[in-house]
């Protein structure tokens, strides 16, 4: 058994300090009516008072009281199984971990920009299925496809560009682990499957486009969001233990390397994807636009699940307590007497 809100429970205190309160209070009275009367006036006055009549009353409206407070503490006992549906959709966020995402021209960088962003995304697609690849030269899962969005944050908290073994960017790898991951999904009808990449769209890997075309005869969907400027801004490098800026990232011949938004690739991807191309910045976020965008895709029955859940039992404890009420303002504290 357990308790919607328990802490209504504490009233049942009052229960005995009300008794207590009414015995002391009769037994005073009692007392200073005996010092000024004689005890057969009295009897003569309380002629066909019901004593037993009275202590029911009390028993009754005190427990009324208990059944009440019971009652709206919400005692929940037993479970009943219930089918819950649930439908969404299938998506693949892919985040782009190259060097350039640690670039500050949107603050407080590309990647934190990003990651807050896909966060906001997640908290607003609760009944979709959602997993996260990373990708620099190569790709990896960060978080298999789940409902587990709690789970799926955590992998994203976590998510850094020193993790990544190459820092290189190589769009093919990405969507060749993406198509690897959906294959390995098992089918739901009607769903939609979405991938949405964000990255700055610097690619210096080899040709995507057979990657690409694979997906998209599949029957996914590519969205792609660029995040960063066109004036772009210099990759800064931080010392891991203490996060102190310690220079910035320098080409092979000694000078400082200028990262920027690279939109026209991303805008070649997103239209081969059957999908649109949007942008993050610092005034704007195009994740709201693409959540628009979700709304008008075909979302499949992915799930029956049983539910177990406590079964409410209130409603018989305050129909109990009333029913005492009831009979306890019934109850007399007088009966008739024939006259001797």
């Amino acid at each position: 058994m357990i308790w919607f809100n328990a802490s209504y429970l504490w009233f049942l205190i009052l229960i005995p300090v009300l008794g207590g309160g009414i015995y002391l209070i009769k037994r005073w009275d009692k007392e200073k009516r005996s010092r000024f009367f004689d005890q057969r006036l009295i009897q003569q006055l309380q002629r066909g008072f019901w004593t037993l009549g009275e202590k029911l009353r009390l028993g009754l409206l005190l427990g009324a009281f208990l059944f009440f407070v019971i009652g709206l503490a919400g005692p929940k006992i037993g479970t009943e199984v219930r089918d819950i549906e649930q439908r969404g959709l299938d998506l693949m966020v892919i985040l782009d971990l190259s060097r350039s995402m640690n670039a500050e021209d949107i603050r407080p960088s590309r990647l934190e920009k990003a990651k807050f962003e896909i966060q906001r995304l997640v908290e607003r697609s609760r009944e979709d299925r959602i997993g996260l690849l990373v990708f620099t030269g190569e790709a990896f899962v960060q978080s298999p496809m789940t409902h587990d969005h709690s789970a799926l944050r955590m992998f994203l908290d976590i998510a850094e560009t020193h993790q990544m073994p190459r820092s290189t960017t190589n769009f093919r790898a990405a969507f060749e682990k993406a198509k690897e991951t959906f294959d390995g999904l098992e089918e739901r009808r009607d769903a939609a499957r979405v991938i949405l990449m964000i990255s700055d769209g610097e690619d210096h890997g080899p040709s995507y486009s057979s990657a690409l075309r694979a997906l998209t005869n599949d029957g996914v969907l590519i969205f792609t969001v660029g995040i960063g400027t066109e004036n772009g801004a210099r990759i800064p490098i931080y010392e891991r233990r203490t996060n102190d800026l310690i220079g910035y990232h320098r080409d092979r011949q000694g000078r400082e390397v200028v990262t920027r938004l690279e939109p026209e690739t991303l805008r070649e991807i997103a239209a081969a994807g059957n999908g649109n191309y949007y942008e993050i910045n610092s005034a704007t976020s195009g994740i709201d636009s693409f959540l628009a965008r979700l709304e008008d895709l075909q979302r499949g029955e992915f799930a029956i699940q049983e539910y177990a859940d406590y079964v409410n039992r209130y409603q018989l404890l305050l129909l109990v307590g009333l029913g005492f009420f009831i009979a306890g303002l019934l109850v007399p504290e007088y009966r008739k007497q024939e006259d001797e």
